[in-house]
């Protein structure tokens, strides 16, 4: 089979698309013909070998990076139901690596595609999803809310804003560049904003008026535009961490925090620390997207080009969920 290889820790020309011993399903596992494949940013941390507490450990090399993959199962290992084969399956938890045309999984993670739900689909709900269908229950939004959503084209936060705009709240969704902003609106935000243009907290109060304030921030880029955000944020309010993809971190300081009474939830690292969570937030999320309650958003690339992939989360080029296609 083909599979994108890591061999040394590095730039993102450093995955290559090579070809790789075959898989071979183990007792209790499958072995699934892989039809999409997630990637996520936190893989780029790992590719360049750079270690970290919000990072999965570094790989030891040479490598297969990524775990989530929706597929056909076309072979079981011993002990495992023969009725797997030919079923179509997503897991948030392959092995040796993803980024692959094949990969194995335990069957005990497997969850059957819903109907009418593609592959790219599963694939994007099963970690993506998760991980906001447990973000939102921890934010608590509610329908009075004025919710602020920064890195709101990406995946998770197209997913957030399609739930805040269902539920009733008004929905400020910030992202970076026109074409981004548009697809916010798009998804149903009341106000979106381009965070790359200067002033751009402005044109929030302007949109909102004076009464408006915002009273929930779920911040998922960190670094200067997290800072920006926070000013918007009304006494008694509340900012919920929900990824950085600015790669910098925002800790909002503790006495401005006590000064204007503003709760502040790191609800990603809440979420790592509870991991026998996963499973059901796994089929919540799944089950939403069939329902059609989410629409999942995902941009494809070939599995042979997951350099350019990982090359375009980089430089934040990228919306929605990155997914690698054999």
């Amino acid at each position: 089979m083909h599979a994108v290889v890591l061999h040394e820790f590095g730039p993102a020309e450093n995955l290559t698309y090579e070809t790789w011993p075959d898989p071979v399903a183990g007792p209790g596992q499958v072995r699934i013909a892989v039809r999409a494949a997630g990637a996520h940013f936190v893989e780029t941390v790992m590719r360049r070998g750079e270690a970290s507490d919000k990072a999965p450990p570094l790989p030891e090399l040479p490598a297969v990076l990524g775990g989530e993959v929706a597929g056909v199962v076309d072979a079981v290992g011993p002990g495992v139901d023969q009725g797997w084969l030919g079923r179509s399956v997503v897991t948030a938890r392959s092995a040796p690596g993803g980024y692959a045309e094949s990969t194995v999984a335990e069957a005990s993670a497997l969850h059957p595609v819903p109907d009418g739900l593609g592959f790219e689909d599963a694939v994007t709900m099963v970690v993506t999803g998760a991980t906001t269908m447990g973000l939102l229950g921890i934010a608590g939004l509610r329908p009075d809310d004025v919710v602020l959503v920064t890195s709101a084209a990406g995946g998770i936060g197209r997913l957030v804003v399609q739930y805040a705009h269902a539920l009733g709240a008004t929905v400020v969704g910030a992202a970076g560049g026109p074409e981004k902003t548009e697809a916010v609106r798009a998804l149903g935000a009341d106000v979106a904003v381009d965070y790359d243009r200067p002033g751009w907290q402005e044109t929030v109060r302007e949109r909102l008026g004076g009464g408006r304030p915002v009273t929930a921030i779920l911040d998922g880029v960190g670094g200067d535009k997290a800072a920006s955000a926070f000013d918007l944020l009304a006494t008694g309010g509340r900012y919920v961490v929900i990824g950085w993809s600015s790669q910098q971190a925002f800790e909002p300081p503790r006495g401005l925090l006590a000064e204007r009474g503003v709760t502040h939830v790191n609800a990603l690292l809440e979420l790592i620390a509870h991991p026998e969570e996963g499973p059901a937030r796994e089929r919540e999320a799944l089950e939403a997207a069939a329902k059609g309650e989410l629409a999942p958003a995902w941009q494809a690339f070939p599995l042979a080009e997951a350099a350019r992939a990982h090359a375009e989360m980089e430089r934040r080029g990228t919306t929605g969920k990155v997914v690698l296609v054999p």
